[in-house]
């Protein structure tokens, strides 16, 4: 058997590879409308497309019932672009809702595809678009470079500030068949255009506010402390942190402060574009389990498992930590790197607790563990620069400190 510190040294000889060739691709960023009013202005550019004459819009079917499309669907009509409206996509979307709004496109004649909604519609959206134009199934797409030809024109308009999906290159996918949750990254998946229209987020709950808020900072973070991290993913990571600690606290609190959800959208596309280039890490890999296993909402995931993940990467990212501290107002006067990254940990644990975010979770199953350690680690290894390695014992072991609390 081969020892853990020769893996991780074989692990780390190939995030160095995957970070030298990076710098040979080109990650494009969507053409971009941001402020109130800008989904309308989007509508407006898609118009200027001579190709474009119908639209799948990719959305959930509680946006349709609260008419929060009408604005955009009326504005296209307008224009003379026809609209097929496929509301079949949940949370953590399945290959069965992506080859459903597949069907929906080909029997409509679409020829673009226009997602409105969280991640989930955006992501659906995004493999939708891949179908379109590529003829290998969905699982085989799995992984990196692997849509091979250039996917239908597609734009997006996220209604959560969270994933960061409409500049990012992956698309998460559930297999409900198989228990996994796998990612599909090719940069080739970037919408053509987005926007970034807050005054669209001003009626979501606070539970969802928070979740998708966190999401972001969850990005923000591990692209921060990723080794593959560039001088541009620093700045765009830092950025986004600053404004999530500074608006997410007043976005939760009063959902119609236009001003915190147009900043929660900037920084949840800063976000996006640190950890495209960056990576994520161990959260992510675990998360994904998690909703794969339990149906556990990504950004909800992400939020309970940070704090962990952030206790146990410390010791070779202090100084790092201490940074987004100092970003997050946090640096009261000359502490070290550790007192600093302990009070950042520290104030993600507060904000968590404020909101209304568990520290357990509550299906998971100890019998599960060994199973979604191996998931999560096979993941992480081959696909995120973390800071810091461990071995299975290790995560299992870091996996049950969320076990739910025995009656």
């Amino acid at each position: 058997m081969i020892p853990f510190s020769i893996k991780v040294f074989i692990y780390k000889l190939f995030q160095l590879a995957l970070k030298w060739s990076t710098k040979l691709l080109t990650f494009r960023t969507p053409e971009l409308f941001s402020g109130a009013g800008s989904s309308l202005q989007l509508c407006e550019h898609i118009a200027t497309r001579t190709d474009v004459k119908s639209l799948l819009i990719v959305t959930d079917a509680m946006l349709v019932k609260i008419g929060l499309l009408n604005p955009m669907l009326d504005k296209l009509k307008s224009l003379g672009i026809s609209t097929v409206i496929y509301d079949g996509v949940l949370p953590n979307p399945t290959i069965e809702q992506i080859e459903t709004g597949l069907t929906m496109l080909k029997s409509a004649g679409c020829t673009a595809i226009l997602a409105i909604g969280g991640g989930s519609s955006i992501d659906a959206a995004k493999v939708i678009a891949a179908r379109a134009r590529n003829p290998h199934k969905i699982v085989h797409m799995a992984g990196l470079m692997r849509v091979f030809f250039k996917p239908m024109p597609l734009y997006a308009v996220p209604t959560t500030a969270g994933t960061g999906s409409e500049v990012t290159i992956a698309a998460v996918v559930s297999d409900p068949s198989t228990t996994r949750k796998f990612a599909i990254m090719d940069p080739k998946l970037v919408p053509i255009g987005a926007a970034l229209d807050g005054a669209l987020m001003a009626g979501l709950p606070p539970h969802i506010t928070s979740a998708t808020g966190m999401d972001a900072l969850t990005h923000a973070v591990e692209a921060y402390i990723s080794r593959n991290h560039t001088p541009m993913t620093d700045a765009e990571a830092l950025e986004a942190t600053r404004l999530i600690m500074q608006n997410l606290p007043a976005a939760v609190a009063t959902g119609s402060n236009i001003e915190a959800r147009q900043n929660m959208a900037v920084a949840s596309f800063k976000a996006g574009v640190a950890f495209t280039t960056a990576g994520v890490g161990y959260v992510h890999a675990i998360a994904h389990n998690f909703g794969a296993y339990y149906h556990l909402p990504h950004g909800l995931a992400n939020a309970i498992i940070l704090p962990y993940v952030l206790d146990f990467s410390k010791p070779d990212c202090a100084e790092r930590l201490a940074k987004l501290a100092e970003v997050s107002g946090l640096k009261q006067g000359g502490e070290s790197d550790a007192v600093l990254a302990d009070r950042f940990i520290a104030h993600i644990r507060k904000l968590n607790a404020e909101f209304g975010i568990p520290t357990q979770v509550d299906k998971l199953k100890a019998s599960d563990i060994p199973a979604i350690t191996d998931k999560a680690l096979a993941e992480a290894h081959w696909t995120y620069a973390v800071p810091r390695y461990m071995d299975k014992t290790e995560c299992e072991a870091f996996v049950a400190q969320m076990l739910p609390k025995a009656a």
